[in-house]
């Protein structure tokens, strides 16, 4: 069977973090299909360090959502010190707020890691500790990326929930869910039905980003470029987390 290229173009320029859910529940059999997808994501040395934990129970996910508003009310005090160049401080409204955003997602998936595995990896690699942390997370982060592809092919939204991965979150998170002390988690994805459509999204030119051998062709951005991709990416995302506001 031949993939077919246009279409899995489309479906990654589709694929966006949606903040506003419907209360609906999602179907089991779309849970086990996101899933079956992940579990074939691609690892290192095929280690398949995943776990994953689906929270559906309103209480738990209730209790999830508080533990975080820990991070999120800090959040707002550590942006306080954000470079002035950069423009104004990232708005937590619209993002974090109780009640409004990825508190409302019927289930939260949670990927765990399991450290362990990397005992499995090649020798030349378990003695270069970044390298085999590196490994480690690319694998997960490959499992979580098919998870998003995956429910955007079934109609359904998700959102890239990284504040789990705070220290108290953590903790407090895996204690509240039983997980053993060995596993670690990676992310959380909220999903759900859409309650807003699917936005635009700000990207850099093609021609801007691509090189060929000794570097040459589009010339790399100086560092004055990069602030100023700094400044209208930023701006960008604001003015979209202001339209989930309305």
């Amino acid at each position: 069977m031949t993939a077919n290229y246009d279409q899995l173009l489309e479906l990654v320029k589709k694929r966006r973090s949606i903040r506003r859910f419907k209360s609906d529940p999602v179907p089991d059999a779309c849970i086990d299909q996101i899933i079956e997808v992940a579990r074939w994501a691609p690892s290192g040395f095929n280690m398949q360090p995943w776990e994953f934990v689906v929270v559906k129970k309103g209480e738990l996910r209730r209790q999830i959502a508080e533990i975080l508003q820990v991070y999120f009310s800090q959040l707002k005090e550590m942006e306080k010190n954000r470079e002035p160049w950069q423009g104004e401080p990232w708005s937590v409204a619209g993002m974090t707020d109780l009640g409004g955003d990825f508190t409302q997602a019927p289930v939260y998936i949670l990927l765990f890691g399991d450290p362990r595995t990397q005992a499995g990896l090649p020798m030349g690699v378990r003695y270069e500790t970044h390298r085999q942390q590196m490994i480690h997370t690319s694998g997960l982060a490959h499992a979580f990326v098919y998870m998003h592809l995956a429910a955007t092919t079934l109609g359904l939204a998700s959102q890239w929930v990284s504040a789990v991965q705070t220290a108290y979150a953590h903790t407090r998170i895996k204690g509240l869910l039983g997980i053993p002390p060995q596993l670690e988690i990676y992310d959380l994805l909220a999903l759900g039905y859409p309650a807003i459509g699917e936005s635009g999204k700000f990207i850099r030119e093609r021609q801007e980003m691509v090189h060929y051998d000794k570097g040459e062709g589009a010339p790399f951005r100086s560092d004055e470029e990069v602030r100023d991709f700094i400044r209208r990416a930023r701006k960008w995302t604001m003015g979209q987390h202001r339209r989930v506001e309305k």
